[in-house]
């Protein structure tokens, strides 16, 4: 994913107060800024988050943004410690929170892997009345379980999104795929990877290069061959690829 800007207006003051001379008795002031003057609506700071590249671009629902209710929403739910606190900040923020405002409060929770806070804002989510299913949704979620190891859930999240009506892409995939290599399950890994085959989704270079790294670095060799014969249908030039993959084993190990 590209990398997140968080676009906040200063409010109040300057930053170095401005002094000004009362007519009457030579008293210092402060200048204060006017939400409404045009010196206040120039004034702005963008903070960039880096974010790991995560593959396509996001709908176009998704705002580049995060609003100032969304930050909120996002800080007052690490901030509630019991149950209670955090099903008033539901009732009272999250309940509030526009569409697109709710979606990057969940994306900025994944990207903060506050995990059991991601997981409450993905279930209301899907609770919402303008919700329809959606795979990039649940690929980010599957994301998350496999980066905190907890197969059971990325598997359920998958199997609930073949019962949305959603078919897997090969994101969807993927991510499914280095969930098992996250915990040395390669048996299940190659079982991904060739119903992937089988449902017609296409293998793209990072899924090859993915499967082919980790596949040598578990020693399963003759595995890892098999997925470099798919080389020849699903890349273009399989020799320039082959050579391109080696030359990132060298450099450094490919994670999902």
């Amino acid at each position: 994913m590209c990398s997140l800007k968080l676009q906040l207006t200063q409010l109040g003051i300057s930053q170095i107060p401005q002094k000004q001379t009362s007519i009457h008795n030579h008293t210092l002031y402060p200048v204060i800024l006017h939400m409404g003057s045009s010196t206040f609506r120039r004034r702005t700071t963008t903070i960039t988050c880096g974010l790991r590249k995560m593959g396509p671009k996001k709908p176009l629902w998704r705002s580049s943004f995060l609003s100032t209710e969304a930050i909120q929403a996002v800080q007052s739910l690490k901030l509630a410690k019991s149950p209670a606190k955090l099903q008033q900040v539901f009732d009272t923020k999250i309940a509030r929170l526009l569409k697109a405002d709710l979606l990057d409060t969940l994306t900025e929770l994944q990207r903060q892997n506050e995990l059991d806070l991601a997981l409450k804002v993905f279930d209301f989510v899907k609770k919402e009345s303008w919700y329809s299913p959606n795979v990039s949704l649940y690929y980010d979620m599957i994301l998350l379980l496999g980066k905190n190891k907890l197969i059971d859930k990325a598997e359920e999240l998958f199997d609930e999104l073949k019962k949305e009506g959603l078919q897997p892409d090969v994101r969807a995939y993927t991510e499914l795929i280095g969930v098992y290599f996250q915990v040395d399950k390669v048996g299940k890994a190659m079982e991904t990877y060739n119903e992937m085959k089988a449902s017609g989704c296409t293998p793209d270079k990072l899924t090859l290069m993915i499967m082919v790294r980790n596949l040598e670095k578990a020693g399963e060799e003759e595995l890892a061959a098999s997925v470099k014969r798919d080389f020849e249908e699903y890349v273009d030039e399989p020799e320039k690829f082959l050579e391109e993959v080696e030359r990132k084993y060298a450099r450094e190990p490919i994670g999902i």
